[in-house]
């Protein structure tokens, strides 16, 4: 640009909307063709602030007839009441909002600029910058230049004409020459004001200034808005402080925190002298249903996801700018896809089809329920993005970098530590990760950054001595851990406050999480995984084992690498609770997030956090054969709580997630099946689903690879995708799913009646003595991993039996009994290697 537009400060659209700055700092330039740039866009050159522009800088915002101001009714409401009350009685009143950078402040100033035109009224509207506080007299200035209409003044000569007219009577005619320096006219210097020392001509200037705006603010001109009122200069405010106190008058500010002027007008609103004269509002963060409403309108769509919408629900907290810069990330990146609304008809029985039906009945169900009805396109994730991975814009990690820099080192250090883990996390585990000499300040430290209102407790998990369970450690099962021993807790940990803390910004998180260097990063991350594998399993009610039985046994991949060794110890039931605390919260917040905007479309059954699917008997029936008996000294647990909702949340998620972020593809795959096993464990299959569809993605990433997915895992890839297809209807992609998983487990399902009928004699044979023989030959680790094969190929074939029945033929029955032919042979070779196992052990 510096090439075919010399001499110009010039920049390209993507600069001119990241600025920010008011289009009447720019001018479009013609285009023009550049080497080696196919297609330039529009290119802008940067004409600055001027003295003749800023006495016509008026709202720049732009409001648009076809899209609706959303979730801030209430302002709007309250503008009006005070507006009728103002017409009714002629008292003075100034309706001040404060909100963040990004909340929306321009935008509803200039809706309610609108109404008021609309009721009738002349509005004068400005906008200040932040270069107008170190200008004296600017905002005034301004101000009543606007009022006065000198913005629409074209010579020097037409300025002077509407000044006469309008301030006739107002100020002497020997001093109209001390506005010339003001709005640049140039009225004849009066002998009075010649003769005027430099003192006089000061108060002289002064006395004008009142009476202009004693004209101004208090006559016919209507209704004042200024747009960034904390940007007010000190010299104009103590002209317009008085004059905003004596004279009737409507006037509505914006203010941001943090500035003198708007600490002023707070405490004038909170003085009963003054509080019926102000009505102080604080914007709040836009309402989840308003956030997909705006989506929706922004993207020209009648629907999205629901995982987009928690998605920028969460991470813009609600404030207009930081949802725009996200979504306008997401799109530059092509993570979003648009088509158009499927109209009946019937899908196609593959699981790419299930994803697409997936995500557009869950588009569905996050759309405002006014929208639901129309045609037009609807909005989809691209299959292949994971949205919890999507970098950080460079317009919002500006804005968390300029509020980290506010931030001390030792507490900006702790954030950065916590920030690893994620957004809500245990004290126990940032004290497993925290180098040995920030340990002993992490307490203080974490007070420090709550009060700071980075940082949240959300409760405190202290347990009482005496109520303390005996030191549960990690376990597939309880049989399978019985012989570990595990360090009891440090006293350097039991001093230290149990507890659960969220980051109040999601965008500080993510912004401190990028500061650190891949190297260390992976470090940490690997940390993490270390600590949370302690607790990668069902809870005490659900017998404690693995969610996909025996699973860690199988793969047996997961077994070498980093131990959970330092002062967060193994097994310390406070951790346990700090967990399942955890894992609450972060449920609360994904479920939550959406749940707002969901409540019109209830309709959609099938992909409910708690479904009941077709298969709701498989629970009860598998899991007696997966489960294993808990060991609690024969007491019964049954009227325990289960926790495996919080657990897959705060444990197995972050798992998939942190071995994602060291590379180690394998381990991650591994735990993004646990997560699949776990949430249809608990009735969950929409989250079954999209992580078995991440599972694919990766799955698909390594292809090239050798042996980078171990045999077992592939079958048990295979049969979860199975159940999830069977808890949504396709019972044909179902049977297709469970046969392939079969396959790879070496217990193949015949397709044909021939090859059952050849499968049913071969069942026949006696095997039993054989399967026992077998099984306590082999050694502890062989026989548990075939342990899990067993019960694996059980759970396929006890699905495959359901399947057949359902489809009231004779082939189908044929094939029903088959499968509970082969799942009563699998049971019994099961039990014989548990007896073994129970054996070896106890011998």
């Amino acid at each position: 640009m510096m090439v075919h537009y010399p001499g110009l400060v010039s920049c390209d659209a993507a600069t001119y909307a990241a600025s920010r700055l008011p289009p009447w700092c720019f001018k479009e330039l013609p285009e023009r063709e550049m080497k080696g740039v196919g297609h330039p866009g529009t290119v802008y050159q940067y004409v600055g602030i001027t003295e003749e522009s800023m006495l016509g800088m008026g709202l720049t915002k732009e409001r648009s007839e076809d899209v609706p101001l959303l979730g801030r009714e209430k302002e709007v409401d309250l503008f009006v009441s005070c507006l009728k009350a103002y017409e009714d009685l002629g008292q003075r009143h100034i309706l001040a909002f404060e909100g963040t950078m990004g909340s929306g402040t321009s935008h509803l100033l200039t809706e309610l600029a609108y109404l008021g035109q609309a009721a009738g009224h002349k509005v004068v509207a400005m906008e200040l910058l932040e270069a107008n506080v170190r200008q004296p007299f600017s905002a005034i200035c301004r101000l009543m230049a606007r009022a006065l209409g000198l913005q629409d003044c074209e010579s020097c000569a037409d300025k002077q004409r509407v000044l006469q007219t309008k301030l006739r009577g107002t100020i002497e005619e020997s001093s109209y020459c001390l506005l010339n320096d003001i709005f640049r006219v140039e009225f004849p210097v009066s002998d009075k004001v010649r003769e005027m020392c430099e003192m006089q001509r000061r108060a002289e200037l002064h006395s004008t200034w009142v009476n202009v705006f004693e004209k101004v603010i208090g006559g016919e001109f209507g209704i004042f808005i200024i747009n960034n009122a904390h940007f007010i200069d000190p010299a104009s405010w103590r002209i317009m402080s008085p004059v905003l106190r004596n004279v009737s008058h409507f006037t509505v500010v914006s203010l941001a925190p943090g500035y003198t002027r708007t600490e002023s007008f707070c405490k004038a609103a909170a003085d009963s002298a003054t509080s019926q004269e102000i009505t102080y509002l604080h914007l709040d963060e836009l309402k989840p249903s308003a956030v997909v409403q705006k989506v929706c309108q922004d993207l020209g769509v009648v629907s999205i996801p629901r995982d987009l919408a928690r998605f920028l629900i969460q991470r813009s907290s609600g404030i207009p700018y930081y949802c725009e810069e996200l979504l306008r990330c997401l799109r530059c990146n092509d993570m979003l896809l648009f088509r158009a609304r499927r109209q009946g008809g019937k899908a196609e029985d593959n699981w790419e089809s299930l994803i697409t039906s997936a995500a557009e009945a869950s588009a569905l169900a996050a759309t405002s329920s006014s929208r639901v009805g129309s045609d037009g396109r609807v909005c989809i994730i691209r299959p292949d993005v994971n949205l919890e991975n999507t970098v950080l814009p460079d317009t919002l990690k500006e804005i968390a970098l300029a509020q980290l820099d506010q931030i001390k080192p030792l507490k900006q250090a702790v954030l950065k530590f916590a920030a690893v883990i994620g957004p809500v996390f245990t004290t126990q585990l940032l004290l497993h990760i925290l180098p040995a000499g920030m340990r002993h300040k992490m307490n203080c430290l974490l007070d420090m950054l709550v009060c700071d209102n980075i940082l949240k407790w959300l409760k405190n998990t202290e347990v009482p001595e005496d109520d303390r369970d005996p030191a549960t450690g990690p376990a597939t099962s309880p049989e399978a851990e019985s012989s570990v021993e595990r360090p009891s807790p440090s006293k350097e940990t039991v001093e230290q406050q149990s507890g659960v803390l969220a980051f109040c910004v999601p965008l500080l998180r993510e912004a401190a999480y990028e500061l650190w260097p891949e190297s260390q990063r992976v470090v940490l991350h690997r940390k993490c995984a270390a600590f949370l594998e302690q607790h990668a399993h069902k809870c005490k009610s659900c017998s404690q084992g693995d969610f996909v039985a025996f699973h860690r046994f199988a793969a047996t991949s997961t077994q070498d690498g980093g131990s959970c060794q330092g002062p967060a110890a193994q097994g310390d039931s406070r951790s346990w609770e700090a967990l399942v605390l955890a894992g609450e919260q972060l449920k609360r917040e994904r479920t939550h997030a959406t749940e707002d905007a969901a409540d019109a479309l209830q309709q959609q059954q099938a992909l409910t956090e708690e479904d009941v699917g077709v298969a709701a008997w498989l629970l009860a029936k598998s899991e007696q054969t997966t489960e294993l008996p808990s060991k609690t000294n024969g007491q019964h647990t049954s009227a325990r709580s289960c926790e495996c909702k919080a657990i897959v949340e705060s444990v197995l998620v972050p798992l998939a997630r942190h071995y994602m972020a060291t590379g180690d593809a394998a381990r991650a795959f591994y735990y993004l099946l646990e997560c699949a096993a776990a949430y249809l464990h608990v009735s969950n299959s929409y989250m079954a689903l999209m992580k078995l569809n991440e599972a694919e993605v990766l799955r698909n990433s390594l292809e090239k690879k050798a042996d980078a997915i171990a045999r077992f895992e592939e079958a048990t890839f295979f049969s979860l995708k199975g159940e999830v297809c069977c808890r949504m209807g396709r019972m044909k992609l179902a049977k297709k799913m469970m046969r392939e998983a079969l396959r790879l487990l070496k217990r193949p399902f015949p397709r044909t009646s021939v090859g059952a009928f050849v499968r049913s004699q071969v069942e026949k044979l006696p095997c039993a003595a054989f399967a026992a023989r077998r099984a306590s030959s082999l050694p502890q680790e062989a026989r548990r991993k075939r342990l899990a094969w067993l019960l694996r190929q059980s759970r396929c074939l006890s699905l495959l039996e359901h399947l057949f029945s359902l489809e009231g033929t004779s082939s189908g029955q044929r094939f029903s009994r088959l499968a509970a032919r082969m799942k009563a042979n699998t049971d019994r070779a099961a039990d014989s290697y548990q007896a073994a196992d129970s054996h070896h052990r106890w011998s």
